[in-house]
């Protein structure tokens, strides 16, 4: 056993070293400072801390308790300090040959199989990078990097605390538990301090409603406390002062939270501390005089148990007990001998047992125990043997620690593939209300590994309403505007967006409904107008008048055409299918009030599937008419009898609007036209939106089919002895029509708004007005002003000089 203390002016290092067939080694910061400067010499450690100690004799302790078969368990513990390079030293002293103790190099196979510590996260990274080497297991109690979790970079590194992933999310579950806002994160330049700033940073970053007003990294060299520290701490004292925010989350040392609590004190900085794992139940901190005058604390604490017989062990350890860190520590603190010593500075072992915290030593105790389990699970050691000696590989031992699965007392241990544990946190409280002096450290709730916080908020409800009413970031914006919290700033008013109103009590905007609209000042929601056809629009009441014009002199035709019914002018244009082309004309009139006001499934989408059954009608009645005339004035005996059987009128007629009807009839059943909501600005449009193309492409081919076919056969029966004059009224009547629905189609299909419908019947009405005075009004006009020509000897006479016409050339030629 031997003992070397740095501060002795020697270049060696504080360790403890007890012989086995097993090492474990351990690294332990029981000096906390060094006297590193930027000059060269010799390192020298300072303050020192009695809980490191006493965690450093729980290792020892625990390693006494792993029972072996005829194997006995040593240990080599190295005081690093705290301080990187000191640790590395500590870690190649450990990994060094034994057998060969000058050698610079690393044995490939190291006595010392598996090491306890470090503390800080910076330290375990160094010395994770090197005992990798030689795939030395790393088992740390308190290192809560994230970035330790990266199996590619540390392999061999596992540790008994949870990653600093989980505890960020633990933070920010808190902050959006008690509703508050706003936070300030403060960190520090090491690798503890740097990754769980970030992490915090990123996660809040993913809520919206929670704003880091600012993030503040700590200088590497900040717990020296020298003047650039005191610039440092007082800018970001006054940071504070000058913020908004509702929480100032300290994740760093213990050392820096140390520093700023003491100036929050002094300077009288009361505000809402989150204290991370490192400093959160810190009985130096807590018990720091005027630790209330800085505010409410709360912060996270791993699972916390006893560790089992370590207090007894603490009070006996003094007798008999011998190890070189105990040594070290009695130098500098004499044991009492007697009652008479103890107002005299000296050491009383239940003096040194109040200082065990059942926070990190039990953590150091479970460390041991996973070592004991995976020692147990190679070695195959049952009933009081061991089927294997210790000779075995750092790798072998590494393998069976990471699978280890058991339980110690009520705790389950066990690692996942990032080498952390499936451990959650405690939440702890700094109770100053029971305390002249000092804060109480208490468990108020709990935060799991699925993500679960509790929380008693009852017990916080005052002061939840006192926080929120003081640093509150909410404010009241002006109308129109938002409060919106961005990464670098708090309480930001933003206008809000068109479709979106502020009323200037709330603190956000909201969305107007699919209904309506936000007002110029974006301060309220209108309703939007209904926008359709309305009766009342000129474009309306001209149609109407026409279409009642249409409707007026259809009936009037149709009466005066019963009154001549006999007469040759009615005979001409189909005798009784006049009638029946003058109702659908009637029919096409009424359907363009179907075209104006609000559009209903039931009536207003009708119109055009309607129309073309009664428009196919009137087509009909002009082609049965033209066949009529077709095959009455042609003498071609080569014409066959099968062409003659085609006049018959209602046959015709049936055929050619039955197609028709097949076609609008399954349009209506199958996919008619529905009323649709356009939403615009301020405006929602209705109107009939057409479902099937294909349908009213159907319905327009076929309709110009047919006008097509009448138009081929009043041209080819032009020079035919019509008196009336049918054929080339029919011409004109079925080129007005094509013309019109070649102009209406391109204007319908790329047209949109309220007089889209307005220009379909004016379609319609143009058509039937096409006919009606192209092919019925002359007929009309000659029984009222030209009676002389209505009369059947007119008729003849015409006929007779017809033909007459036509054979004089013949006879001419013949003289």
């Amino acid at each position: 056993m031997s003992v070397f203390h740095s501060s002795s002016g020697e270049n060696s290092l504080l360790h403890a070293y007890y012989h086995g067939d097993i090492i474990i080694g351990g690294l332990f910061p029981i000096h906390l400072k060094t006297n590193r400067t930027n000059t060269s010499g010799p390192l020298s450690c300072s303050d020192y801390d009695v809980q490191m100690f006493l965690r450093s004799q729980v290792m020892i302790y625990a390693i006494k308790e792993i029972k072996l078969p005829n194997i006995t368990i040593g240990y080599d513990i190295y005081d690093t300090c705290g301080d990187v390079s000191l640790a590395v030293r500590a870690t190649l002293e450990l990994l060094k040959n034994q057998s060969d103790p000058q050698s610079c190099l690393l044995p490939s196979e190291p006595q010392m199989k598996v090491v306890i510590g470090e503390r800080y996260s910076e330290v375990s990274i160094a010395v994770a990078r090197i005992v990798a080497l030689s795939s030395v297991t790393q088992i740390s109690y308190a290192s809560t990097s994230e970035f330790l979790s990266d199996r590619f970079k540390f392999p061999t590194f596992l540790r008994t605390v949870p990653s600093d992933k989980y505890q960020t999310r633990a933070i920010v579950e808190l902050v959006k538990t008690f509703l508050w806002q706003s936070v300030i994160i403060v960190g520090s330049d090491d690798e503890y301090g740097l990754f769980g700033s970030d992490s915090l940073e990123d996660t809040f970053s993913q809520d919206t409603n929670i704003c880091v007003e600012f993030v503040q990294i700590l200088s590497a060299d900040f717990m020296t406390n020298n003047s650039q520290t005191q610039t440092e701490l007082n800018k970001l004292l006054e940071k504070i002062k000058n913020s908004s925010a509702e929480a100032i989350i300290l994740f760093t040392k213990d050392t820096n939270a140390e520093i700023i609590l003491e100036a929050a004190i002094k300077h009288k900085v009361n505000r809402m501390w989150i204290a991370s794992d490192a400093w959160s139940s810190s009985p130096k901190i807590s018990a720091m005089p005027g630790i209330e005058l800085a505010g409410e604390v709360f912060g996270f604490i791993f699972k916390q148990k006893e560790v089992p017989g370590f207090k007894d062990y603490v009070m006996l350890m003094f007798n008999g007990t011998e190890n070189a860190l105990l040594e070290d520590y009695l130098t500098q603190n004499p044991l009492c001998s007697n009652q008479s010593e103890e107002e005299r500075q000296c050491l009383k072992p239940s003096f040194l047992a109040s200082y065990i915290d059942p926070d990190e030593s039990y953590r150091i105790y479970l460390a041991v125990q996973v070592i004991g389990e995976g020692l147990r699970r190679l070695l195959k050691c049952e009933n009081h043997q061991c089927e294997h000696s210790p000779k075995f590989t750092a790798s072998e031992l590494l393998s069976e620690i990471q699978r280890v699965n058991f339980n110690v007392s009520t705790t389950h241990v066990s690692f996942n593939s990032d080498g952390d544990p499936r451990m959650g946190y405690n939440i702890v409280y700094w109770n100053k209300s029971e305390f002249e002096q000092g804060a109480k450290i208490e468990t108020i709730g709990e935060y799991s590994p699925d993500g679960k916080i509790n929380v008693p908020l009852y017990l916080f409800k005052d002061l939840i309403n006192d926080t929120v009413s003081v640093y509150s970031c909410y404010k009241k914006c002006a109308p129109g505007h938002e409060l919106q919290f961005k990464r670098k700033c708090c309480g930001v008013c933003v206008a809000c967006v068109i479709g979106e109103f502020s009323s200037g009590n709330g603190k956000y905007c909201k969305p107007c409904s699919e209904r309506q609209y936000s007002s110029e000042k974006l301060d309220q929601c209108l309703n939007k107008t209904d926008d359709f056809l309305p009766w009342s629009d000129p474009f309306s009441i001209i149609l109407c008048s026409l279409a009642a014009t249409g409707i007026i002199v259809t009936v009037v035709f149709a009466v005066l055409f019963v009154i001549n019914l006999g007469t040759p002018a009615v005979k001409a244009v189909g005798g009784y299918m006049c009638f029946l082309e003058l109702l659908s004309l009637l029919a096409g009139f009424c359907l363009t009030f179907t075209f104006i006001g609000k559009p209903t499934q039931n009536l207003n989408c009708v119109g055009l599937p309607l129309f073309g059954i009664v428009f196919t009608l009137c087509i009909s009645c002009i082609l049965a008419n033209l066949f009529q005339i077709l095959l009455g004035f042609n003498f071609d005996l080569t014409i066959g009898p099968w062409i003659k059987k085609l006049n018959q009128p209602l046959v015709l007629m049936t055929v050619v609007s039955g197609i028709q009807v097949a076609v609008s009839v399954s349009w209506l059943i199958f996919n008619p036209p529905i009323p649709q909501e356009t939403q615009g600005g301020t405006t929602i449009l209705h109107q009939c939106e057409m479902t099937s193309f294909e349908y009213f492409s159907a319905m327009l081919v076929y309709n110009g089919c047919l006008g097509l076919t009448c138009f081929f056969f009043a041209f080819k029966g032009r020079q035919l002895p019509d008196f009336y004059k049918n054929a080339s009224l029919i011409t004109i009547s079925t080129m007005l029509f094509m013309v019109i629905w070649i102009i209406f189609l391109p204007l319908y299909l790329t047209m949109s708004g309220k007089y889209k419908p307005a220009i379909e019947g004016a379609a319609i009405l143009t058509s039937c007005f096409s006919i009606l005075f192209s092919h019925l009004a002359p007929k009309c006009y000659i029984i009222f002003f030209r009676k002389e020509l209505n009369q059947e000897s007119a008729i003849t006479e015409y006929i007779r000089k017809h033909y007459e016409r036509k054979s004089l050339p013949v006879i001419g030629t013949q003289h």
